[in-house]
């Protein structure tokens, strides 16, 4: 694979989709959308312990916005190992979360912002993104369950495992935190339940919960683009990221697709110049990413297709992309 801009441009979405898994509230009907939604971290320490591993999964998900840590941690995947500081806090209602490598190339992650919503905006429909939405619409498609109590990094931790109920998707182990429900170590399982990567931390420092609330980002209506796919994985819902350059001459279409737990990203640009991939596999890490060069749009276009998922599922997803008839310009 060339080391062109795409290449880094793909290397930097997926460095970032690596750093937050996003959550949020249900945004009730009739809401304005310009009006600022918060979540007040406070109300978990009233919440009593969870029962089910649909509980824990919850409360995973609200640790990982409401409590502000630092810690360290070690990376186990195809690259090696590799060790890792953590930290995340709130400064304003806006999370932080750093990520910096401390051994091989010198590479530090970071990332600001509120807590997502897992769909566009349709009307005064509720755009729901908070831990409770996203456990509701895994249902059908993973079994969750409990499978006792380990002892990690001093502390103790609860076991979920996550199995996804079809060959479109990976599966998980998550140790969760007891005292706080923040995930200590998560295990990648392939479609063939081969572990794909590990991720442990190995000291944590005195987690403490956010004195306060964190803002929700706002209920983004869909763009509207000439191309779509066709096809994807059941429970795949588009994300309302804005993913769209600020630079003007950059022809690049993309867009995030998640079923909550899995995500995937789709690119779409013209053929052109020395700096494009070639079609095929590419492995980036533990995600791969499936390269087609198709006609649509009365031009040649280079389609990308990345993510933590089965590369057939990749493949497939890129073959689906379809252009809209009528629409022969470039991208909007």
């Amino acid at each position: 694979m060339r080391q062109g801009r795409p290449t880094r441009r793909l290397g930097g979405m997926l460095a970032a989709a690596l750093l937050t898994l996003s959550s949020g509230v249900l945004a009730q009907p009739g809401t304005d959308p310009d009006q600022e939604e918060r979540f007040d971290c406070r109300s978990l320490a009233e919440r009593e312990p969870p029962e089910t591993a649909l509980g824990w999964l919850e409360r995973s998900l609200w640790a990982n916005h409401c409590y502000e840590f630092q810690a360290r941690a070690v990376r186990i995947g195809g690259d090696g190992v590799r060790s890792l500081a953590l930290s995340h806090d709130v400064v304003e209602g806006v999370e932080r979360e750093v990520a910096r490598f401390l051994d091989g190339p010198a590479v530090v992650f970071e990332r600001r912002g509120r807590i997502g919503r897992l769909s566009w905006a349709e009307g005064d429909a509720p755009a729901p993104a908070s831990p409770a939405g996203i456990a509701e619409h895994l249902e059908g498609l993973y079994r969750l369950q409990l499978s006792g109590e380990e002892r990690l990094a001093n502390r103790n931790t609860t076991r979920l495992d996550i199995e996804p109920l079809d060959g479109m998707r990976y599966g998980h182990r998550f140790w969760l935190d007891s005292a706080t429900g923040l995930p200590l170590k998560h295990i990648l399982l392939d479609e063939q339940g081969r572990v794909v990567e590990t991720f442990q931390i190995t000291e944590l420092r005195q987690p403490q919960l956010h004195q306060g609330e964190i803002s929700l980002d706002r209920r983004r209506a869909r763009p509207q683009d000439p191309w779509h796919p066709a096809w994807l994985p059941a429970g795949f819902i588009p994300q309302p990221v804005e993913t769209r350059s600020a630079r003007h001459d950059d022809d690049i279409g993309h867009r995030v697709y998640s079923d909550g737990l899995a995500t995937l990203s789709l690119f779409v640009e013209p053929v052109e110049g020395p700096d494009q991939l070639i079609p095929g596999m590419h492995r980036l890490g533990v995600s791969h990413a499936a390269v087609r060069h198709r006609e649509l749009g009365g031009r040649t276009r280079q389609v990308v297709v990345m993510g933590e998922l089965p590369p057939g599922v990749l493949l497939r997803v890129a073959d689906s992309v379809e252009w809209q008839e009528g629409d022969e310009g470039g991208m909007p």
